[in-house]
Parts: C-alpha cells; sequence; structure tokens
C-alpha cells in the first residue's frame, strides 16, 4: 500500500533506521508506562513502540491517507489511533503519560504550547524539531537564540538537546538540520504570581527584546517600580526566575 507525501501538512518522513532508534532508546530509557506520538505518519518510530508490550500506546494522526497505510501496515494499531490535529485534540490518557514525535515544522511551536497546556501530566517529551526550533527551546539567557518559548518551557521543564539529524535521514529532505530534544519536569517550578502574569510578561518583553527591559514593559509595572535596576536590561538577560520574580510587581 502506497501513500503520497502532504506538504500542507509539514511532512517529511524519517528513514534513517539509526535516527529512529535513537529517538527510541531516548523514549524507551524513561521507562514509560503510557505514550502518545505525535504524528507517525508512515511508522517510522511507530513499529518500535508496537513491539513494547508494557507501553500502553497510542497515536494522532490527521492524514486519512496515513491512517489507512498504518492499519494496513501494522494491524496491531487498531484501536490506537486518534484521527484528528494534535492541536485538536483532547488529553490522551488519564493518568501521567509521555509525548513522543517527529514534530511537523510548520506548527512545533504550537505543538510544545498544547504541551504546556497538559504540563502537570507529561512526564516527558521526546521531539524532533527544525534545529533552530530545538536550539532555541534549550538556549540560555544572554543568547539571541533565547526567547520567549525558551522562557515558558523552561519554566516547567528541563531541556536536553540531544542530537542533531541531517536533512538526508528523511523523505523527502527537508531545505533545513533537525535536532532531538528531551523535556523533563523541572525539579523545581519558579515561583510567579500566576502563570497568565508570567506569560503576558515574557511576551511583552521579548516583543522589544532589542529595547531595555523598561521600554517594553512600562504598561504593566507601576511607574515607581521601574526605576529598578532590572529594568536597564534586555529581555534575553534575565532568567525564568528573574521573570517570575518580576510577576510579583506587576499591575
Amino acid at each position: 500500500m502506497q501513500y503520497t507525501l502532504k506538504k500542507s501538512l509539514g511532512q517529511h518522513f524519517l528513514k534513517d533506521e539509526s535516527i529512529c532508534q535513537r529517538i527510541v532508546d531516548a523514549v524507551l530509557e524513561e521507562h514509560p508506562q503510557r505514550l502518545v506520538e505525535v504524528g507517525p505518519g508512515a511508522g517510522a518510530i511507530t513499529k518500535y513502540f508496537l513491539k513494547e508490550s508494557s507501553i500502553d500506546f497510542k497515536a494522532v494522526e490527521l492524514d486519512d491517507e496515513k491512517i489507512s497505510y498504518l492499519e494496513h501496515t501494522f494491524p496491531v494499531i487498531a484501536g490506537k489511533l486518534i484521527h484528528k490535529s494534535f492541536l485538536d485534540a483532547d488529553i490522551p490518557f488519564n493518568d501521567r503519560f509521555m509525548v513522543v514525535g517527529n514534530f511537523p515544522y510548520n506548527i512545533s511551536s504550537q505543538i510544545l504550547f498544547k504541551v504546556l497546556d497538559w504540563k502537570e501530566q507529561v512526564d516527558c517529551v521526546v521531539g524532533m524539531f527544525q534545529k533552530e526550533v530545538a536550539q532555541r527551546v534549550a538556549s540560555k539567557p544572554g543568547n539571541k537564540a533565547y526567547g520567549i518559548i525558551s522562557v515558558l518551557v523552561q519554566a516547567y521543564f528541563d531541556v536536553e538537546y540531544l542530537f542533531d539529524v541531517d536533512e538526508n535521514a528523511f523523505n523527502p529532505p527537508p531545505k533545513v538540520k533537525s535536532g532531538v530534544i528531551k523535556l523533563k519536569p523541572a525539579k523545581t517550578t519558579p515561583q510567579m504570581a500566576s502563570e497568565e502574569k508570567f506569560k503576558l510578561l515574557v511576551k511583552t518583553a521579548f516583543n522589544q527584546r532589542r529595547k531595555m527591559l523598561r521600554n517594553g514593559v512600562r504598561g504593566i509595572f507601576p511607574a515607581e517600580f521601574l526605576s529598578n535596576e532590572i529594568f536597564n536590561k534586555r529581555a534575553e538577560q534575565l532568567s525564568v526566575e528573574d521573570f517570575a520574580t518580576l510577576t510579583f510587581q506587576m499591575k
């Protein structure tokens, strides 16, 4: 049974078995009980997880054709497929679970925000992203790549950059390199006034990242507090903890 590649869905299928195995190993070393794969495509890594009888496995796939292909090629997948976009899917398990995927590049940031919505139940994420996005998620303060997604993810997850993936590991080869990262719940989550204030501050600060913080966030702090030294910095110089602490002073 054949399938076609759909550019509109950002499809690039992994064909390098050694890369597949490295991703699978990174998942299995966490001993997941429940696992959801985002965008299984033609089953490059799915086939490995279907062999693991101890894992309660589900896969979320939007493309009708891939659903038919997977059901035909891997009969054991029956009942494990969720036929939806991951962005529209309901939480797949009632208990804690792990997420894995060769994430479609066109929605990879949105996938991470969805994971953040489910953070109370997500034990671990092993994901392949466009390299630039993977580096951004893992980036530390003072780095040009450090931005909104770095801060929002790192407030709740410890990020480990695992390895690069060459374009030729895919069919068709994308125009960019890829990177695989692992997220695990942060050992300590910084105290913040509220998640809403934290998100608002981070997004407002980085929307004018070249300016001094004082100029970018003027509207959300009392005027007398803006003389504080920290506002002489630019957004990329603040740690996750700095942003969290500042939320207590917001209007």
